[in-house]
């Protein structure tokens, strides 16, 4: 039968594996001597004849260790000068695990704000790619890295909050007409016109759809986003909101020319719009498990509003111009339209890089899809 070891003598043994890692190889302690690691070394010890082996052990796992460990150099993307030395990572370690080591080293340069690549002008790497996968990695190299300080961050969800809430408050302002936008006389005259009416449902169900969708529709690919977003998110939306609505509710507005049937029109084409875009957004939501970062090419549903996806990449922003423009030809108001118009076009432009990223992505993507406008863009 083995004799079994003191306990007293088997922690001992633990502490000299633990300080041979924390002299041979200090950063690799957090890496192997977890608490799992630690349940089976003193299992290990308390079980073995010889306390040899557990030197043995030591000594083979430092040695395991320094062969896989890395050197990382993070150089700067804009000055191209030498940032920060990473040593003794582990070539299976993920970026973000580098992201951390760098914050321990700069503190200010927190991981959200950190972008890594392999060429200062190249593509971001992804957070969960490991070093060993890197083009032109090689074992016992340096690895050079270059990183991009994105700047203060903020939520994705925080910012769409605020660049929403700000349309839903400012909007019905004007509909009441305080006395400072309007003047006295018309203080608090509510606008009698029945398209100015529908024109203050349809702008206030819009936003408040967005922030529902914000709240528990959305999967965002990226936590955060710059914080300077923020503010131009912000400026958009909110003298925009003040624009429309300061026409739209201003007591000489005048009714469409074409009366009931260009109102019904554009509140038809209006619901439409609002409906095919909140069903894609669901589409989209369901496509993505929940706190994962997987991306699969979408497809039609069983709700006939995903057809589109047969058509174009980015559907919901097709609705979305669509409600819009609908909205413009309700209220026959030229600021609404300027609104449609300048949202189309950063709708397009964000759709082509979408379209381009899919295609580049997914070698099965449908070649007939275009971005945003079936068979023409």
């Amino acid at each position: 039968m083995c004799s079994e070891i003191p306990c007293s003598q088997a922690k001992s043994q633990i502490d000299f594996f633990q300080n041979a890692l924390d002299v041979d190889c200090p950063n690799l302690v957090q890496n192997l001597l977890t608490d799992s690691n630690r349940v089976f070394l003193e299992t290990f010890v308390f079980s073995s004849r010889s306390l040899l082996l557990t030197r043995c052990l030591a000594i083979f796992l430092i040695l395991f260790s320094e062969m896989d460990a890395l050197q990382v150099e993070i150089y700067d993307c804009k000055t191209l000068k030498l940032m920060v030395t990473l040593n003794n990572i582990s070539s299976d370690a993920l970026i973000v695990r580098v992201k951390e080591e760098v914050e321990k080293k700069i503190p200010h340069l927190s991981v959200v704000r950190q972008s890594l690549r392999q060429d200062p002008r190249g593509k971001q790497l992804d957070d969960y790619e490991k070093l060993s996968l890197l083009k032109g990695f090689s074992a016992g190299a340096a690895l050079h890295l270059y990183l991009k300080d994105l700047g203060p961050q903020i939520g994705w969800k925080t910012v769409f909050i605020l660049e929403y809430l700000g349309p839903l408050i400012i909007y019905p302002m004007f509909f009441a007409r305080l006395p400072w936008i309007y003047g006295s006389q018309y203080a608090y005259q509510y606008p009698k016109h029945v398209v100015v009416r529908l024109a203050l449902l349809c702008w206030t169900f819009h936003f408040a759809k967005r922030l529902y969708e914000t709240m528990w529709v959305h999967r965002f690919s990226h936590a955060t986003m710059p914080l300077r977003n923020l503010f131009k998110n912000c400026t958009y939306y909110w003298l925009f909101a003040a624009f429309v609505a300061f026409h739209v509710n201003h007591p000489l507005y005048t009714s469409p020319h074409y009366c009931s049937v260009q109102v019904i029109l554009g509140l038809a084409g209006f619901v439409l719009g609002e409906m095919g875009n909140y069903s894609i957004h669901i589409a989209m939501s369901n496509l993505r498990p929940a706190g994962s970062k997987v991306r699969k090419i979408p497809h039609p549903t069983s709700n006939p509003f995903t057809i589109l996806f047969d058509y174009v990449s980015v559907p919901n922003y097709t609705y979305e111009i669509l409600a819009w423009i609908s909205f413009s030809i309700m209220t026959q108001c030229l600021p609404a339209f300027i609104f449609a118009v300048c949202g189309a076009y950063q709708m397009t432009v964000w759709a082509l890089g979408k379209h381009k990223a899919y295609r580049k992505e997914f070698i099965s993507y449908p070649q007939r899809r275009r971005a945003i406008f079936p068979y023409i863009l």
